[in-house]
């Protein structure tokens, strides 16, 4: 985790629900603790957490929001159940159930759902030339079950060094949908423009005024397109939506390893005035975009609160589980 060789919102939570429960699972509380639930929350998840963010990597918004679940589920545990910790696996194992129910419906069926709708609804059709930036797993899921209906479109797919997740993206397509695919670079992508009829994105955060947190690169895709009149479709999870709002793209942004950019050696020191900032996400902004597609259905960015408050008002009402 701490070395960022696991990248992508959903991979990222899918790994702190497993971190989480192999933490639940090692608990032995005291035999002065009272009320177990409150112990778990403050004493195993918080500090567990707050460790992993602070000295690790900073959390994502779909991890804060798996998280703020996590810790839902444990207060909503039955206190006599609770209490029977050291006697009986009843609580870890609804606990257990819990989180992977939650990854099972908040991201394999939301990516199905959305897949599904796009399908559905023909929003990829025969000629069709789709363009996407990095590597998401619902763009994927969309582009394949697209193949799978026999639609016949061709995929332009853009990458950006130094993580190059795009080429994750490209194996995927040809391996399981035999799509026919070109890959390009970043700084080639006016050149490929003309030919592309749709553009579909992925999120690692859907912002409350509707603009979109993505891998870094994003903003300059989005931009391009809207200046050449080109449909952008970004395709989130509802998960990934979060409470907050940011106006720029170095507030909460994360660093990558700077020697990734620079070829640069680990005891070379020589250059004292040099500064590298490999920043990892960008900032979308919301009039870039002409649609999200969530598994409810296609809406504006300008709808997102709307989302928000009507799948999670507690959520909307608290400010829990954003950055």
């Amino acid at each position: 985790y701490a070395t960022q060789s696991n990248l992508g919102g959903n991979a990222r939570c899918r790994l702190l629900l497993e971190a989480l429960q192999a933490a639940i699972q090692d608990y032995v509380p005291s035999p002065k603790t009272k009320d177990v639930r409150h112990d778990i929350s403050n004493v195993v998840l918080k500090p567990s957490f707050a460790y992993w963010t602070h000295h690790c990597r900073p959390h994502s918004v779909s991890m804060g929001n798996a998280f703020s679940f996590v810790k839902s589920a444990v207060a909503a545990l039955d206190r006599d159940i609770a209490q029977q910790w050291n006697t009986s696996d009843e609580a870890k194992l609804i606990l257990k159930e819990s989180m992977e129910q939650y990854v099972q419906e908040r991201v394999h069926y939301a990516d199905q759902a959305i897949a599904h709708y796009m399908s559905d609804k023909s929003i990829i059709q025969d000629g069709d030339v789709i363009l996407t930036y990095a590597n998401y797993e619902v763009i994927a899921h969309v582009l394949l079950e697209a193949a799978r209906r026999k639609t016949q479109f061709r995929v332009i797919l853009v990458d950006s060094k130094p993580l190059l997740e795009g080429q994750s993206l490209l194996r995927t397509l040809r391996e399981e949908g035999n799509i026919d695919c070109t890959y390009i670079l970043l700084n080639a992508l006016s050149f490929v423009m003309k030919d592309v009829t749709k553009v579909l994105l992925g999120a690692e955060a859907l912002m409350n005024d509707g603009s979109v947190y993505a891998r870094v690169g994003t903003a300059c895709v989005a931009s391009c397109c809207k200046k050449k009149n080109k449909s952008v479709l970004v395709c989130a999870e509802t998960y990934k939506i979060s409470h907050r709002v940011q106006l720029e793209a170095i507030t909460n942004n994360e660093l990558g390893n700077p020697k990734n950019v620079l070829q640069k050696d680990d005891d070379d020191d020589s250059d004292d005035n040099l500064r590298v900032i490999p920043l990892l996400y960008d900032l979308t902004p919301a009039d870039f975009v002409s649609g999200i597609v969530t598994e409810m259905g296609i809406l504006p960015p300008t709808s997102v609160a709307v989302l928000l408050r009507e799948m999670n008002p507690d959520a909307a009402a608290n400010s829990q589980g954003g950055f």
